[in-house]
């Protein structure tokens, strides 16, 4: 059995992780093929979360094909963590949130937006993945946050963003069509930002405090214990 912050293995998925109990993320789902979703139903996921927004979603000619019959066992949500056109947020985060640099201003600016994930976490059925496009940022951000709602250590936040950026990283180097704004990076130019990312990670999600957040912007009482008790518990298949 993985644990938490461990790799699962579902065939196609780009930085497919157990964050903690049933609760999982990574990268965009058309990577995930038709044996990859088997695997994931095995692992007792229903719920999938898509951070993306509208105009990230579909299906690519390099994606591969997956019968509706198999994604019908899952029921996908779309709550995307931010307005892409905010202003500020452009301003800020441009050319998309592609560094914990922009976390505090992403949950600062849409709090209703991030809430809206952390319900749908504690109101899931079953297991649920998250995913942006990346697995990384969009994600990483709501990783970190569900990790300091377990109580993860500082050691296990760094790494698991640490390891969403060694992830997109390898996708880069294998992609068959290169990313628009990223490049596959040696580990001589990786390092230095594995580092500094890692610890803006830690850094956002301390200052945050992701319970007393989560209540102060509408959250309740009985819908942070249904969080927790999803990232406290996996589902038996």
């Amino acid at each position: 059995m993985e644990q938490p912050g461990q790799p699962v293995y579902w065939d196609g998925a780009v930085n497919a992780w157990r964050i903690s109990g049933s609760v999982f993320r990574m990268g965009r789902r058309e990577w995930v093929t038709e044996a990859g979703w088997k695997q994931a139903y095995d692992d007792g996921v229903r719920t999938v979360i898509d951070l993306r927004n509208a105009a990230e979603h579909g299906r690519r000619d390099t994606d591969p094909e997956v019968g509706a019959d198999v994604l019908a066992a899952f029921d996908v949500l779309h709550i995307p963590t931010e307005d892409p056109d905010h202003p500020e947020f452009k301003e800020l985060c441009s050319p998309y949130l592609n560094d914990p640099d922009g976390y505090a201003a992403n949950a600062r600016l849409f709090p209703d937006k991030l809430v809206a994930v952390f319900r749908a976490v504690g109101a899931a059925p079953a297991g649920v993945v998250i995913h942006c496009s990346a697995g990384r940022d969009r994600s990483g951000m709501i990783a970190a946050m569900l990790q300091d709602l377990t109580g993860a250590d500082d050691h296990e936040i760094v790494s698991g963003y640490q390891a969403a950026m060694r992830g997109i990283n390898e996708r880069h180097r294998t992609a068959r069509v290169p990313h628009k704004h990223e490049r596959y990076l040696e580990e001589h130019a990786l390092l230095p930002l594995l580092e500094k990312r890692g610890g803006g990670a830690l850094e956002f999600v301390r200052r945050l405090d992701t319970t007393n957040y989560l209540l102060r912007h509408g959250i309740t009482a009985a819908e942070l214990a249904a969080i927790r008790f999803r990232l406290a518990t996996r589902v038996a298949t």
